[in-house]
């Protein structure tokens, strides 16, 4: 058993419940994710794996907020991001 940091706690604004079941993106490259939207000099909150399904929230200049299938709430680059086509 290990214990984890106070940096691996989520805070309860960036969880969304229900977690959503459909996606409009996925991320293109393993992305650095950001709880309060990205600022210079800021250490990333985290990363997201190539692959990972979100849903678009928010749409920014540079950055957008989104949420994966486990309800995490959090801003990535625009540029990361692929829209999903209907199948």
């Amino acid at each position: 058993m290990s214990v984890l940091g106070n940096e691996a706690l989520v805070p309860e604004s960036n969880i969304v419940r229900p977690a959503p079941a459909r996606f409009t993106h996925e991320l293109v490259v393993d992305e650095p994710f950001h709880f309060d939207g990205p600022q210079r000099g800021r250490v990333p909150d985290g990363q997201l794996p190539a692959g990972t399904q979100v849903v678009v929230l928010a749409v920014g200049d540079d950055h957008c907020r989104v949420a994966d299938a486990d309800g995490l709430c959090v801003d990535v680059r625009r540029a990361s991001l692929r829209e999903l086509t209907d199948a």
